[in-house]
C-alpha cells in the first residue's frame, strides 16, 4: 500500500487557505449535525515519526466546539492498564453518542512500536491483529464511525525533521532513542507497517493514507477525507432512519395479520400441543430434583468456603483475575448463591455489580462498553448479578433492541470472553433453573414477608407471563454462547442449598485447576 504513495505531493499556501476556508466550516457544521443525529466517531491518527501528527491534530479540532470531543495520546501501557485485556483501556475511552474521540496512537501500538521493540511477540501479534479488527466491527456494527488516517513519510524526511527538533534544546526531548532507531531501520519499521496496513484495512473502517513531506497538503486532504466520511455517514443514518420507519410500518402490519392467523389457530391447538411447542431442549433436560439435606449444606459450605477463601488468596499471588456471571429466572437463587461466595472472599479483593436497565450515559455507549469498564484487574474477583446477556433475553424479547443487534450479540459477546480468557481470566456462567411452579411459590412467600417484599415487582409477575419466550431465548443463548473457555454451568436451583453447593463447588475447580496449570508451568 504504502510503496505506490507519491510523497511528493503538494499544495499552495493560496490553495491551501482557500480549501480550508471551504472545509473547516463544514467540520463545524458536521460536528453539529453528529451530536444532532447521535452518531459516534473516533478519528484515530497512526503513522511515523516527525510526520506531523500532532499538528494534524491540531488542525482538525482548530474549527470543531471543544466541548464535543476529547483527545486521548496513547504512549506505553501503566501498570494499572497491564493488569487488564490489551483492549480495556480503548473500550473505556470510546465516546457517546454525538461525541468525537481523537487518538494520536491508538491500539495500533501492539502491533506496530511494540512489535519493533520486542514487546510484543510473535503469539501475540496475530491474536492482536485479529482483536483489532473485532474491536471496530463491534463498534461500527453498533453506528460507531471509525476514520483511520496514516501519516507517512520517508526516511529522509524523518531524519531531517528529527535534526531539526534535535538542534533546539526546546523540542530535543520530543525525539527519543527509539524513535532515532526506528528510524536507523527504517525498512524493517516500514514492513511492519505495511503488514498492519493490509490486515487491518477493511470496509467498516478502511485506512486513508496522508503524504506528510508537505504539511499543507497533509492537512488539507485530512480534511476533506474527514469532512467527507461524516458526510457519508449522516446520509446513511438518515436513509437507515427512513427504512426503519418504513420496515417499522410493514412490521405492524404483519404483526396485526399474524395475531390474526395465531388466534385462528389456537381454538384448534390442544394445551397439550402449545406445551410441546414451547418445550425447551436444553432447559427441558434439567434435572430439578436434585437435593441436598440442611446437614449435609452446612458441612459442605464451610468446607467449601474454607477451600475458597485459600484459593482468593492464591489468585492474588499469581495475579489471576476471575470473572462470574450469574443468571436465572427471576428467584433463582442468583442473591444467596453469591452472597455464600461473598462470605469467604476478602472484601478488598472483589466487587459485585448489579446490573439493572443501562441508565441514560449508558445508553448512549456500545452495549458491551459498561462492562468492560467494570472487569477485574489481575488477581481481582468481579461478580455479575445479571449480566450483558441481558441483550439476547431481555432486550430481545421486549424489544428494546433491533433483531440484528441482539442476533450479532452472540458473536461479539463470544469474542469479548474470548479476550478476557485470553489475557488469562477465569470466566464462569451460572444459569440458575427453577421450574415455574417453584417461582410462584417463591414469589408469593416473598409477599407475605414484609422483609421480602422490596424484592418482588408487578414486573416480576408479567415476566411469568413470557415464559415460554424467555425459555426459547435461553435456550437459544445456551447453545451459542458456552464455550470451552466460557463455559454456562446449568444449576438446577429448585432447592436452594444444592444449588448453592454446586456454584462454590464449580468455582473452587475452576481455580484449583488454574492455579494447577500456572504452578506446573512455572
Amino acid at each position: 500500500m504504502l510503496e505506490k504513495v507519491d510523497l511528493n505531493r503538494k499544495m499552495g499556501k493560496k490553495e491551501y487557505k482557500e480549501w480550508m476556508d471551504d472545509l473547516q466550516p463544514k467540520l463545524s457544521y458536521l460536528q453539529r449535525a453528529c451530536k444532532e443525529q447521535k452518531i459516534p466517531v473516533m478519528i484515530v491518527f497512526e503513522g511515523f515519526g516527525a510526520a506531523g501528527k500532532g499538528t494534524l491534530i491540531n488542525k482538525i479540532i482548530e474549527p470543531l466546539d471543544p466541548r464535543g470531543f476529547s483527545v486521548y495520546a496513547t504512549a506505553v501501557e501503566t501498570k494499572e492498564e497491564k493488569m487488564h485485556p490489551f483492549l480495556w483501556r480503548f473500550w473505556t475511552k470510546i465516546p457517546s453518542q454525538g461525541r468525537i474521540a481523537i487518538f494520536d496512537r491508538s491500539w495500533y501500538r501492539r502491533v506496530l512500536v511494540d512489535r519493533f521493540d520486542g514487546v510484543t511477540t510473535k503469539e501475540q501479534l496475530d491474536y492482536a491483529f485479529g482483536e483489532i479488527c473485532s474491536f471496530e466491527k463491534q463498534l461500527t456494527d453498533d453506528g460507531m464511525v471509525i476514520i483511520k488516517l496514516f501519516a507517512d513519510v520517508s526516511k529522509k524526511e524523518q531524519k531531517k525533521r528529527f535534526d531539526k527538533l534535535l538542534e533546539d534544546k526546546k523540542t530535543a526531548w520530543r525525539v527519543t532513542k527509539d524513535d532515532l532507531a526506528r528510524n536507523k531501520h527504517y525498512e524493517e519499521y516500514l514492513a511492519m507497517n505495511e503488514e498492519m496496513l493490509e490486515k487491518t484495512d477493511s470496509e467498516y473502517a478502511p485506512w486513508h493514507i496522508l503524504e506528510c513531506t508537505d504539511r499543507e497538503y497533509a492537512a488539507a486532504k485530512m480534511t476533506e477525507i474527514v469532512v467527507s466520511v461524516l458526510e457519508q455517514a449522516i446520509a446513511d443514518k438518515k436513509a437507515e432512519q427512513e427504512k426503519r420507519e418504513q420496515e417499522k410500518a410493514k412490521a405492524q402490519q404483519k404483526a396485526q395479520e399474524i395475531k390474526q392467523e395465531k388466534n385462528a389457530l389456537q381454538e384448534a391447538e390442544t394445551t397439550a400441543q402449545k406445551e410441546q411447542v414451547l418445550k425447551s431442549s436444553v432447559l427441558a433436560g434439567v434435572d430439578l430434583s436434585k437435593k441436598m439435606e440442611k446437614e449435609e449444606y452446612k458441612k459442605e459450605l464451610a468446607r467449601l468456603q474454607a477451600r475458597l477463601s485459600e484459593l482468593h488468596n492464591e489468585l492474588y499471588k499469581y495475579r489471576i483475575p476471575v470473572v462470574l456471571a450469574f443468571e436465572g429466572w427471576d428467584a433463582g437463587g442468583k442473591g444467596g448463591a453469591i452472597k455464600r461466595l461473598t462470605q469467604a472472599l476478602d472484601p478488598r479483593g472483589y466487587q459485585v455489580n448489579p446490573v439493572a436497565a443501562p441508565n441514560d450515559a449508558e445508553k448512549t455507549h456500545h452495549y458491551l462498553w459498561r462492562f468492560w469498564k467494570q472487569f477485574p484487574k489481575d488477581g481481582h474477583v468481579a461478580i455479575f448479578d445479571r449480566s450483558w446477556y441481558g441483550r439476547v433475553m431481555v432486550e430481545r424479547i421486549e424489544g428494546f433492541c433491533q433483531e440484528e443487534e441482539w442476533k450479532r450479540a452472540y458473536h461479539e459477546m463470544n469474542e469479548m470472553e474470548e479476550q478476557l480468557a485470553h489475557h488469562g481470566t477465569i470466566v464462569l456462567k451460572f444459569w440458575m433453573h427453577i421450574d415455574k411452579d417453584e417461582q410462584e411459590r417463591r414469589f408469593k412467600e416473598r409477599m407475605e414477608n414484609p422483609a421480602k417484599q422490596w424484592k418482588i415487582t408487578d414486573e416480576d409477575w408479567r415476566n411469568r407471563e413470557k415464559w415460554g419466550a424467555y425459555e426459547k431465548a435461553v435456550d437459544e443463548m445456551l447453545i451459542r454462547t458456552s464455550t470451552t473457555y466460557a463455559p454456562w454451568i446449568l444449576v438446577e436451583a429448585d432447592c436452594k442449598y444444592y444449588a448453592r453447593i454446586k456454584v462454590l463447588r464449580t468455582v473452587v475447580e475452576a481455580i484449583e485447576k488454574r492455579l494447577k496449570e500456572e504452578k506446573e508451568r512455572k
